[in-house]
C-alpha cells in the first residue's frame, strides 16, 4: 500500500508538472518534478556525511549501588537509607549492562556532535560510528534532559559538519528531510512536509516547542537532523506518536532556535542555566477573564510571586495579567515560561501587566532558575555523582547547620570512580581543589578548572566528620 507521504509527493509533483505545462505566472516558485527531486538528491549528498550512528553502553542508573561502599562516616545510616531510598544493609545490587543506540550529527569540523539526551544517558561509553565506517569513542561534553539535547565529542579535524537554520522562518507545509538510524539502518533518509509548529504539553520534555513533521521517524532516528532544502538543521529528531513503536506520521524534532541556545551554553560552559522571573502562573480562560474584567482571555495571570525573587523586586503582584513580553503578545503559557526560561539570566526584559484595568509597563531583571544541575557536564558526569544547592529545608533533613556551605551529593552512578572512592548520597562538598563551593554553579566551575590536572581533591563533610577524597579521572 502506497504511504501517504509517497502520495502526498507524488500530489505535489503532479502539481508542479501541471503548473508549468500550464505557463503559471508562478513558475519562479514552482519546482518541476525533475528539480524537486534533485533538491532531495543534494541534500542528501551534502548533509549524510556528517550525521553520525551513536552506540551507548550503559548501566542501569541504579542509586542504590553506592550502598555496598563502606561508609567511612558510618553513623546515622537508617536516616539516609529512608531520606535517598537506598536499601536495607546487606543487600546488594549490581548493575546491569545494557545497550542503547541513536543518531547524531557532527556540527564543527573539530569533532562536535549533538544529538539527544536520552541517546546518551547515563553513559558509561559511547562510541560513535561515522559515515565512512570509522569507528571513534566518544566523551559526554554536557547534557539538557529540560530540553533533551546533548553534545559530544570525537577526537579530530577536518571532519564534514552541518550548520543550524533558522527554524522560525520555517513555515507549514514546507519540504523538510530526517537523516538518522531507525532500528540501525545507517543514513537512512526520509522527506515530508512540517505538519505543524509550537507544539507543547506533550509532556516528552519540560520545555517544548516542538516542530511536527510526516517525514518517517522510527526508532533509532533520535539526535538526528531534521533539514530543510539548503541542507541547514532546522531542527533534532526527538520522539514519535505510535502504536506499533513504528512510523505512524507523526515525528517530532526540537527547533533549531532552541538548539543554539542550549548547545552554546553546553559547549561554552558544561552547564545550562535559565532565567528565573518568580511567579507562579495560570493561563486565562474565558472564565478568567470575565471573574477579572478583561475584555478577552489573552496572557498570563499571576497567582503567586516568590518572595524576594525578581518578579517580586519589580513590583509585579498575585493578580496581575501579563499580557505582552517585549512588546509582543503572549501566545500561550507554555510558550511565555519557554521564552523565560531560555534567556540569559541577568537579562532586563519588559513585561505589560493588567492590573485592575490599569496597564503598566515594569522592566525585571532575570534571576537564575535553581535547576542549573539540569545540564550535567561530561566532567561531572565521569565522576558518576549528581548534586543539588543545600537549601535550608535540605540542611535540616540531613542534619547541616544554617552556616554551612556547599552541595549535595543527591546521585551516585553504580561503577562511577565517585561510588569506587566511597562518596554516598547526602554528603555535602564543601570544596574542589582547596576551592570552596556555595552552590551548583560554582561546584561546576570548579570541576571543569580541576578537571585539566586529571585528580580532582574534594573536601566533603557528613555529619561532624570532614575527609578529602581525590578522584582520578581519564
Amino acid at each position: 500500500m502506497m504511504s501517504l507521504l509517497r502520495l502526498t509527493l507524488l500530489s505535489c509533483l503532479a502539481l508542479s508538472s501541471a503548473l508549468f505545462a500550464e505557463g503559471s505566472q508562478n513558475h519562479d516558485c514552482v519546482c518541476s518534478p525533475e528539480q524537486t527531486s534533485k533538491a532531495f538528491t543534494a541534500v542528501a549528498k551534502k548533509c549524510i556525511p556528517a550525521v553520525v550512528f551513536i552506540k551507548v553502553q550503559l548501566t542501569s542508573d541504579n542509586d542504590n549501588y553506592g550502598a555496598q561502599y563502606q561508609n567511612p562516616f558510618d553513623q546515622n545510616n537508617d536516616f539516609f537509607n529512608r531520606f535517598f531510598g537506598l536499601p536495607p544493609r546487606g543487600r546488594q545490587q549490581q548493575p546491569q549492562a545494557e545497550m542503547t543506540q541513536g543518531s547524531g550529527f557532527l556540527i564543527s569540523s573539530d569533532g562536535y556532535i549533538l544529538t539527544n539526551d536520552h541517546v546518551v544517558k547515563n553513559a558509561d561509553k559511547i562510541t560513535v560510528t561515522l559515515n565512512t565506517g570509522i569507528e571513534m569513542d566518544a566523551t559526554l561534553v554536557g547534557a539538557d534532559p529540560h530540553t533533551d539535547i546533548a553534545v559530544i565529542k570525537i577526537e579530530g579535524k577536518n571532519f564534514p559538519y552541518l550548520e543550524l537554520g533558522d527554524s522560525e522562518e520555517m513555515d507549514i507545509g514546507e519540504w523538510v528531510i530526517a537523516i538518522g538510524s531507525p532500528f540501525q539502518l545507517e543514513a537512512s533518509l526520509t522527506v515530508g512536509v512540517i505538519s505543524a509548529k509550537g507544539r507543547q504539553n506533550l509532556k516528552i520534555t519540560d520545555l517544548e516547542d516542538f516542530i511536527q513533521t510526516d517525514a518517517a521517524i522510527n526508532p533509532g532516528n533520535s539526535g538526528g537532523p531534521l533539514l530543510n532544502l539548503r541542507g541547514e538543521v532546522i531542527g533534532i529528531n526527538t520522539a514519535i506518536v505510535s502504536r506499533s513503536g513504528g512510523y505512524m506520521g507523526i515525528g517530532f524534532a526540537i527547533p533549531s532556535d532552541i538548539v543554539k541556545n542550549i548547545m552554546g551554553q553546553i559547549i561554552d560552559k558544561g552547564i545550562v542555566t535559565r532565567g528565573f522571573l518568580g511567579v507562579s502562573l495560570q493561563a486565562v480562560d474565558k472564565d478568567i477573564a470575565e471573574a477579572f474584567g478583561l475584555e478577552k482571555a489573552e496572557g498570563v495571570l499571576i497567582s503567586d510571586v516568590v518572595k524576594g525573587s525578581p518578579a517580586d523586586e519589580a513590583g509585579l503582584k498575585q493578580g496581575d495579567v501579563i499580557t505582552e513580553f517585549n512588546g509582543t503578545a503572549i501566545k500561550s503559557l507554555a510558550t511565555f515560561r519557554n521564552e523565560i526560561s531560555l534567556m540569559i539570566p541577568g537579562t532586563t526584559v519588559s513585561l505589560t501587566i493588567n492590573r485592575k484595568g490599569e496597564i503598566l509597563k515594569l522592566p525585571v531583571t532575570l534571576g537564575t532558575a535553581s535547576d542549573e544541575l539540569s545540564a550535567a557536564s561530561g566532567v561531572v558526569q565521569k565522576l558518576g555523582i549528581e548534586v543539588d544547592n543545600l537549601t535550608p529545608q535540605l540542611a535540616k533533613q540531613l542534619g547541616y547547620t544554617n552556616i554551612e556551605e556547599g552541595v549535595v551529593i543527591t546521585k551516585v552512578k553504580p561503577g562511577s570512580p565517585g561510588a569506587i572512592t566511597g562518596m554516598r548520597p547526602g554528603y555535602l562538598i564543601q570544596a574542589i581543589n582547596h576551592k570552596k563551593i556555595a552552590n551548583v554553579t560554582e561546584f561546576n566551575d570548579a570541576i571543569n578548572e580541576a578537571s585539566k590536572s586529571k585528580r580532582i581533591l574534594m573536601l566533603v563533610r557528613q555529619g561532624n566528620a570532614t575527609r578529602f577524597y581525590s578522584i582520578k579521572i581519564d
